[in-house]
């Protein structure tokens, strides 16, 4: 634990929960949609439907959706922005089963008709946890830089990917297996010690049997 852990994260806004962390999922749904955002629609579970208006939820989330971090003094200017730069966006509260009271969910369309959806959670002192991409179940944090490698499920190809990694001398601090059937869609989740280079991503990519290689690295700049 260091000392950003009790004081919480350098930021903008009334609440670390609702502010930072919900900059945080703008941030990671971006990362994951992977270009330009057309169109946001975002929709507000629990505590963040009810009081987050008034902590900036809603400008916090479309900040990190263009792009901003939480120390970024435009956020209280996102809508504005938003609007200047002809991103279509809406808000509207929803009702999630078994989610953490500041849970958003956020489907986004980007700028070559790409479309992606999230669900997250800001868990406190500007945390947050991906809890769903794209209707698949994943539970990862964002504070590690993430390679979410989604493939036609083959026997070994997990430690090809693991040992990939391993001879560009990437270590993998976590990783996480599932798949929707036998031989159908796979998903590995792994968390990595540190950014990762595009040439590896690009390597995976070239895999056979590779359906979407995605990064998320929302903390980078927090490293450098």
């Amino acid at each position: 634990m260091n000392i950003f852990d009790i004081l919480g994260p350098v930021m903008v806004g009334p609440s670390s929960s609702h502010t930072a962390g919900a900059v945080r999922i703008g941030l990671a749904a971006r990362n994951i949609l992977g270009e330009e955002i057309e169109e946001a629609e975002i929709m507000l579970h629990g505590s963040f439907a009810d009081t987050g208006v008034g902590h900036g939820t809603d400008k916090a989330i479309l900040s990190g959706l263009m792009g901003m971090n939480t120390d970024d003094e435009r956020i209280s200017q996102s809508r504005e922005i938003a609007d200047k730069a002809k991103i279509k966006y809406s808000f509207k509260p929803v009702t999630l089963n078994f989610v953490h009271p500041n849970t958003a969910l956020i489907r986004l369309r980007g700028k070559s008709g790409k479309i992606s959806e999230i669900q997250a959670s800001s868990v406190g002192g500007g945390r947050i946890c991906v809890d769903f991409v794209n209707g698949v179940e994943m539970h990862f944090s964002g504070e590690y830089p993430t390679l979410i490698v989604e493939s036609t499920d083959r026997p070994g190809f997990a430690a090809k990917v693991a040992t990939f990694l391993a001879f560009n001398n990437v270590n993998i601090a976590t990783i996480n297996l599932c798949r929707v059937k036998r031989g159908g869609n796979a998903i590995m989740v792994m968390e990595i010690d540190k950014s990762v280079e595009k040439r590896i991503i690009d390597g995976i990519k070239g895999f056979d049997d590779i359906r979407e290689v995605t990064y998320v690295d929302i903390y980078k700049r927090d490293r450098e």
